[in-house]
């Protein structure tokens, strides 16, 4: 046992410091993740009303007038395709995912401009495995918190270990989420 002991220390201790960034990282995109319903983690939305006087109907010049109006609003240069979703607006689409709508009757606007939301774009792309090699980095990740979680059950003996206080919150730890997955 005094050999599992030294063994689990060695282990927990290089592993725990190794995988620190990863654990960072899943542990961020975990908290984006679960509350995706309450914000955008990847994009900060941010709509700005307007009322123009540009003439922005269907016509043949209009794509000049649409210049002129993202010199106003944006950048021209961000200006990628537009189209009238009813015979009254324009939809114009910006780089970015950004997009304008304007009713060509009134002039009235609203400009929805997304910009990545720093750190939690970052994270949350690597939790979706963007390439084969974070894949392989993610399934060692994912052994080693086993493995950090088993070596964790060892490192202290006596009251405080597995045969004491540990064993029942390591039983807590298992009985809690087995209850959320038969009663929720």
């Amino acid at each position: 046992m005094k050999l599992i002991r030294k063994w689990s220390r060695i282990l927990h201790r290089d592993f725990g410091f190794f995988f620190v960034g990863a654990t960072i990282i899943y542990a961020l995109s975990g908290i984006a993740l679960n509350h995706i319903q309450d914000w955008n983690p990847n994009y900060v939305v941010e709509i700005e009303d307007f009322n123009t006087t540009i003439q922005l109907s269907k016509t043949l010049g209009v794509e000049e007038n649409i210049l002129e109006l993202l010199d106003d609003i944006d950048d021209r240069a961000n200006y990628k395709k537009h189209y009238y979703p009813q015979s009254d607006y324009i939809k114009i689409f910006l780089r970015g995912g950004s997009s304008v709508i304007v009713n060509t009757e009134t002039g009235e606007g609203s400009a929805e401009f997304l910009r990545k939301r720093q750190v939690f774009y970052q994270v949350n792309y690597l939790h979706y495995n963007p390439s084969e090699w974070w894949m392989w980095f993610s399934d060692i990740f994912a052994g080693a918190l086993i493995l950090l979680a088993i070596t964790g059950l060892f490192i202290l003996k006596g009251k405080n270990g597995i045969s004491g206080r540990g064993g029942w919150l390591t039983v807590a730890g298992i009985i809690i989420p087995i209850l959320f997955l038969l009663f929720l």
